[in-house]
This record gives structure tokens, sequence and C-alpha cells, in this order.
């Protein structure tokens, strides 16, 4: 390859060194982002890009402490040092990409594909802090199978082990902080949440994951915001008005702290509060935002952490720092100038205080243990567990690698992979096989896919008198547990910013109490709905129910619909009022019938009583008799023998009273005409005429009722349906149109008996039964002309006391209007009951008839 004319060898330029190694027999390499990148990144490329200064690097520390606490206790190597080399990647991906080519090939200007270091062998490379950056150095490691573990890295593209087949990670990835954040919400009952994420692959990925685990359990989205990458006031703006306006009154903020604080500034410069924010591990107990003063408008958050475990000695190892005994780390002095406020004096000429913006001197003499900066005085040793813990690991896989005996390793031939001489992805082997006893919950080790165990902590923030918000833990996470028990609480009381002791509601609807279901509001999440109460029948004996069950047959709901309770069976019973009342009209009825039978038994000589044919008038005053007492079939609780015997009964006695009347009625005219000089009639008196007349009438009903009984006989029947709420015991008739031929039938007997007894109401008074009989009829058919529209316009109970009252009166009616007279003249006027008036014009017979 020809040589520039320069004389110069190509090279790409490469920015400053930002690293530090300390010797060992192996090196574990480390990438952290020491600083965050500041840059304007509108710069127009006239010049060289700025690199920023080192501030602080606590978390590079952390690898620092742990390598040396295991050189200290030569548990797991005693007879190998580590070392390790620390790389500032400054939150750029051009760094990590230079950092990761110069930890592997041992240059700072780093030539592709060759080690220009024979020894020591960098074994793991433990980096970096976002999957952002992890991802490009996963795909630059994974070529070879170099063994990575990242301590911050959570997407979860990372635990596709075709794509990154050599990354591992000691926090859990985005998926289970998905699910803690959905069970977490479902926890505390919250179905209606706001929704923030941030514009990049962490916000939109994550994001819409979320958004599916919310709507599987049942929560639903009032609103997702987007923070853009760049934010501007008006959209700052835009975010808080949209907060205010929502009725959600839980918000997930899935982002990073960099993108929450601009949201807080203006929630603080608002003083928006009674907003309860949900953190994701990224920003929950970060300390950049616990500093700031946002305490006001954000108590009570509470979110999932990445789990802290106590790590002995660290934080005197940190304050034990002094750019004296690390004289070879070049990010101390930085570090310690952002700590104190102070000033290194240059090397290269004579600096003074007054060159530098008036910062004074650093004397040296300064001490971290009484430094005021919070970031200092309290670090958040969350990340730095992470970090310790991926120290761990790969100590004990090289112990691993170490302990294998010849011939039974895991590789080829049984063999084993020396220490001091192995394939980047023999040392994966043993990796992906380590666990850490001295873990909580059960230890520390990969799954298939590289990942943790997911164990997250639970905190809460709660204000401070300075304004800053403390961050508490307050349970636990753990994805291991049984389902229903991942969520642990330790008791700790928890604050909401709503100025409730109470968990603060963010419901779309109020639930709906037993008795109602959800209806759900057209054009509305499935959170918003509408209580409707249950129809009568159903029931809903929960909270939230989306339906309302439907009772059995044989019961019905209460009125609350909160529980289906036994129907009322519903019958004509002899205990209530209607019952009883009917049961004694009918009983004095038929004792008033009884005894005015008795009365023309006891005056059976007197001529009233031999003029009105003694055998009918027996024979309908017994038939009047039945008919009351048969009457007493319809009360009470329906059988199988009553229900056969009351309405054919019914029919066949009624027959055999008004075909009584009837041959009365055709006996007067009779007895009427045949006095008459040269009539024939005379031999029609005598008792063919009134029992061929009450057979032949009463036969037909027979009959009908015959017919009826053997083709469909009447059953005892619980009718479920004819009623709401009510089971009606009743006597099914099985046929009507058999019931409304017996009763059509009667009518018309009643209709002929009317007919006759109207044409025969002229004749003599004294003589003239036809009147009252004209009259009994008229009462008899306009009871059952009233009955037909009465009986089909009620139900159950009333329906058979409507009969029983049409049976009644009707009866009654006939009872009345023909013996009532006559009983008068027997027992009243024994005066007026002789032959002689009976034969004579009737004036004064009639006169006294209308007297009464």
């Amino acid at each position: 390859m020809p040589v520039p004319s320069n004389g110069r060898s190509c090279s790409v330029r490469s920015p400053p060194q930002a690293g530090h190694r300390e010797a060992g027999d192996v090196l574990i390499g480390g990438t952290f982002p020491v600083t965050y990148d500041r840059m304007d990144f509108r710069f127009p490329f006239t010049e060289e890009p700025m690199y920023p200064e080192c501030r602080v690097y606590f978390l590079a520390q952390a690898m620092a402490f742990a390598v040396a606490e295991i050189n200290n206790a030569k548990t797991l190597l005693p007879n190998i040092t580590l070392g390790f080399v620390i790389y500032n990647t400054c939150v750029s991906l051009r760094r990590i990409h230079h950092g990761t080519m110069w930890m592997l090939t041992g240059k700072g200007v780093p030539i592709l594909n060759y080690r220009c270091q024979s020894n020591p062998p960098m074994v793991t490379i433990i980096g970096d802090s976002s999957s952002t950056r992890s991802i490009p150095m996963a795909r630059l490691l994974g070529l070879s199978r170099h063994p990575q573990i990242s301590y911050f890295a959570t997407s979860p593209l990372l635990s596709d082990k075709v794509q990154f087949p050599s990354f591992l990670r000691t926090i859990p990835n985005d998926i289970h902080l998905i699910l803690g954040l959905a069970e977490l919400v479902v926890h505390f009952g919250w179905t209606w949440v706001g929704l923030l994420t941030n514009d990049n692959d962490y916000g939109e990925f994550g994001g819409h994951l979320l958004k599916e685990e919310l709507l599987k359990a049942g929560v639903c989205i009032a609103f997702h915001e987007i923070i853009p990458v760049v934010i501007t006031a008006s959209k700052t703006e835009s975010i808080i008005e949209v907060l205010k306006m929502s009725s959600a009154r839980v918000v997930i903020a899935y982002t990073t702290a960099t993108y929450m604080i601009p949201v807080m500034d203006e929630l603080s410069r608002q003083n928006v509060s009674g907003i309860v924010w949900i953190a994701t591990e990224s920003w929950a107990a970060s300390p950049t935002i616990a500093n700031k003063g946002y305490g006001a408008v954000m108590n009570g958050t509470i979110g999932l952490a990445i789990h802290e475990e106590e790590m002995p000695g660290f934080k005197d190892f940190l304050h034990h720092l002094h750019p004296s005994t690390s004289s070879n780390d070049i990010l101390i002095k930085p570090f310690w100038e952002a700590a104190f406020g102070c000033q290194w004096p240059s090397l290269d000429n004579n600096t003074t205080p007054q060159d530098h913006k008036m910062k004074r001197l650093c004397s040296g003499t300064e001490k971290l243990e009484t430094n005021e900066n919070p970031d200092i005085a309290h670090p958040d040793l969350r990340l730095t567990y992470n970090i310790y813990n991926a120290v761990y690991i790969v100590a004990k896989a090289l112990q691993d690698m170490q302990a294998c005996m010849p011939g039974n390793g895991p590789f080829y031939n049984n063999t084993c992979a020396s220490l001091w001489n192995f394939r980047p992805w023999q040392l994966l082997h043993y990796l992906r096989r380590v666990r850490l006893r001295s873990q909580a919950d059960g230890g520390m080790y990969f799954d298939q896919h590289g990942d943790p165990p997911t164990v997250y902590d639970i905190v809460n923030w709660h204000l401070q008198p300075d304004g800053n918000p403390r961050v508490v833990t307050v349970g636990r996470f753990n994805r291991r547990a049984p389902k229903g028990q991942r969520l642990i609480f330790y008791g700790t009381a928890l604050h909401w910013n709503t100025q409730e002791s109470e968990v603060p509601l963010s419901v779309c609807s109020k639930s709906c109490s037993t008795g109602y279901r959800k209806a759900l509001q057209k054009g509305h999440p499935v959170c918003c709905f509408d209580c409707v109460p249950c129809a009568e029948g159903e029931v809903s004996n929960e909270t939230d129910s989306t339906i309302c069950w439907l009772c059995s047959s044989e019961q019905w709901s209460n009125d609350k619909r909160t529980a289906c309770i036994p129907k009322i069976i519903e019958f004509l019973s002899y205990q209530e009022p209607l019952g009883i009342t009917l049961a004694v009209v009918v009983s004095l009825t038929a004792f008033s019938t009884c005894a005015i039978l008795c009365i023309f038994i006891k005056f059976r000589e007197t001529p009233i009583v031999k003029a009105n044919n003694l055998e009918l008038t027996y024979l309908l005053l017994g038939a009047l008799v039945l008919s009351f007492l048969f009457s007493l079939l319809f009360i009470g609780e329906p059988h199988p023998l009553t229900c056969l015997l009351r309405q054919p009964a019914f029919g066949i006695i009624f027959a055999i009273c008004v075909s009584c009347v009837l041959a009365k009625t055709i006996m007067v005219v009779i007895a009427f005409n045949a006095t008459k000089p040269g009539s024939n009639l005379r031999r029609w008196l005598g008792p063919q005429v009134p029992v061929i007349t009450v057979s032949l009438c009463t036969i037909g009903q027979l009959l009908i009722c015959v017919i009826w009984i053997l083709r469909c006989p009447p059953f005892p029947e619980r009718n479920m349906n004819l009623k709401v709420g009510s089971i009606i015991f009743r006597c099914n008739e099985c046929s009507e149109t058999a019931l409304w031929c017996m009763l059509g039938y009667m009518g018309l007997l009643a209709c002929a008996s009317f007919l006759v007894a109207f044409l025969a109401r002229k004749l003599p008074d004294s003589f003239n039964e036809a009147k009252w009989i004209t009259f009994s009829m008229l009462v008899f058919l306009s009871v059952w002309l009233s009955f037909v529209p009465g009986y089909l316009s009620t139900q159950g109970k009333y329906t058979v006391a409507v009969e029983v009252f049409a049976i009644t009166s009707s009866s009654a009616g006939l009872l009345i209007c023909i013996f009532l007279p006559k009983c008068y003249i027997i027992l009243l006027r024994p005066d007026l009951n002789t032959r002689e008036n009976l034969l004579g014009k009737g004036k004064k017979i009639t006169n006294k008839m209308k007297t009464f």
C-alpha cells in the first residue's frame, strides 16, 4: 500500500484516551460513563469537536473495590492477581467503540483483528451502562465470542443469543420490569393511568410492551405523551396541560432521569400536585432527581428500582480515594476538582486561581468523608452492586476454569482450558454456569438468555423538610416467586401526593356494586362504563361484574338484585284473607241453601210448596248446595284429585241447576196452558217432562266432561313464567277448548231458560213463577258474561277467585230470586199461603210481593 507523500501512515484519529489500568495476572475491562457528554450537537464542524472533562466515577470504583477485595481475600483466586482496565465512555457511541477496541488490542490507536499485548489477557469486559451503547459493543465482541457483562443495559433485544451470543448482564431486562410495573398497578387497583415515554428506542419499545401488558391486566391508558429528545417549553407545557386535564391520577413515566427533569421543572413551576407517579428503575432512585427540590410535586412517587445489597467497606473505600495514592488514575484529579470545586495547578505553566474563574487551587488536604455534596456523601450504590456482582462472577468463572481436572473438562475430548491460554468462548462457557450463593433470594446466575434472576426493590419517595424527596425501600418484586406472591411490602407506611392516607383511586368509572353490571360506554376504553342495574330475575353478587346471572326457574332475584331467593308459591289459600273471605261466604250461602231446603221439606204440605213441583225444587236446592260446596275445591293447594274433579263437577252441577230452572219454567207454561178448555197438555203435567228435561240437559254436559277427562284430564302445575317473581301453583285445565265448551253449554242452557221464562212473564200473577225465574236467569247470565273478561284478565290465584265468585254469586242469584219470595210467604205471611190465594187473581199476593 503506497505511503502518503507527507511520510505519515494512514490512521483514524481517536479521541483522547480516558482510561485507567491496574496491573494483574489477568485483566478485567470495564466501560463506564464517568461523565455525561454535554457537547452541543449543533456545532458547525469548523473546528475539532471538544470532549467533556471527567466528573465522578463511583461506578468505576465499584469494579476497583471488588477487584481489591478479591485480591486481598485470596479465597477465589489464591494464586492469581486480578487487574483491571477502566475506560470512560462519556456516554458516547464513538467512545464506546474506541474503548472496546482499545481494551481488545491494547493500543490507543486500535488495529482491527490484532491484539498488540501478549500478557496479561483481557478476560471479560464489563459494560456498558445503557442498551444504546451496549448493543454495538455486543455486536463487536460477539464476533469473537468475547464475554461481555453489562450492569445497566436492559433492552430485551440483548436477550437474543443469535445476535448477541456473548452478552450477559447483571440487571433484569425490561420485559420483567414491565411485568413488575403492571403487577404494581394491578396491586393498588388502578385501572385508569397515563403514560409518559421518551422518544427513543427505550421509550418506544418499552412503552409499546407496557401498554400491551396493562391492557392484558384490564388497565386502560388515559393518555400517552411522548417526551422528545430535544424538548421545547411549548411541548413541556402541553404535556403538563394533558396531565392537569386528565382524570387519571396515576402516571407511569417510562423514561430516564434526563427526560424527566424538564417535566418536573414545569410541574414545580405550576405547582401541579395530586398525581401518583410510577417510576422505572432508570429514575426511581436517581440521585440526579432526588436532590433538585422536587419533593413537593413528586412526593409519593412509587416505582421499581435496581435491587440494592450491602457492600461492606465500599463507602470507606471511596472516602480513602486520593490523587496521591492513585497517581496512575487519570480520572481522579478531574473527580477531585468536581467534588471540591477547586482547580489543580497546571504543570505546563504557573496557573493562578484568577485564571480559572475564581476557583481556588486544590491543596490535596481535602477529605471526601467531610464533603457535603449529596452525590459524594450519599452515593447511589444500586448500580455499583451490579458491577460488584459482575466482577465476582468473572472471578468465580476463572476459579472454575482453573479447577478443571484434565480428562474431566467440558471441551473436546474432555479437555480443560488453561487460565493462561484460553479462547474467549471457553470462559463464556464457565460464566454462563456460575451461581453465586452469597446473594439473596436464591442466588445470582444467568438463564439461557444471559439474564439474571429478576429482583427489584419497590421504592417510595417521602418528602423531607428541605423539600427534597427521600427514597425509601418499601418492598420487593421477585419474579421467581409464585404468582400472587411476587410483590412483597415490608409494612413501611406509603406516602402519597394526594393528601390522603389511603391508596388513591385512579379509575375512569367508579366500581359497580353488587346488583349492577358494567355497560361499556360507546367510543371509550373498556375501563369507562356505566353501572346498569340487573334486570328482574338476574343477579350479580360481586363488584364490577360484567354480566348478571339468571336465577334458576324456581328462584327470583331479591330487591337489590344481589341474590336469588325462592319464588313465592302462589295459590288461593285458606290462610290468606281472600281465601278466608270466599270460604266464609260459600259456607254461609251453602248453609242458607240447606236451611231453605229444610223449610221446604218442613212446609211441603203447604199450597205454595206443592205448587212449585217438589221434586224439582228439592233437586234444585240440592244442586245449589253442591255448587256452593264444590266451589271450595278451588280454594287451597291444588292436588291431582281436586284438579281432576273441580271443573267437571262445577259444570255438571250447574247444568243440573240450570236444567231444573228450565224444567220448572216449562212446567209453569204447561200448567198454565193445560187449564184452558180442550188443551192436550194435561198429560204432560206428570213427572216425565221434568225428568226428561233435566236428564237430557245434564247428559249433554256430562258427555263434554267425560270426553275432557278421558282425552286431556286437568293436572296440578307449577307455572314459572306466568307471573314475575312467583310460581303459580294452579290446576292446568289441559284443554282450554273443553273448558270453554263446558261453559258455553252451560250458557246455552241459561239462555234457553231465560228465553222461556221471558216469554212466560205475562202469565197471571197468582201463578207466575216465570217472572222470578226470568230475574234469576238475568242475574245468572250477567254474572257469567262478566266472568269471561275477568277470567281472561287475571292471573294466578285471582283467576281462581274470580271463578269462585262467579259460581257463588250466580248460585246465590238463583237462590235469592227463586226461593226467597216463597220463604217470605212461608215464614212471615202464612196467611197468604192458601189454596184460595194461589187460585185467585193474585192481586193481593202481587201487592204484597211488591211491598217485599
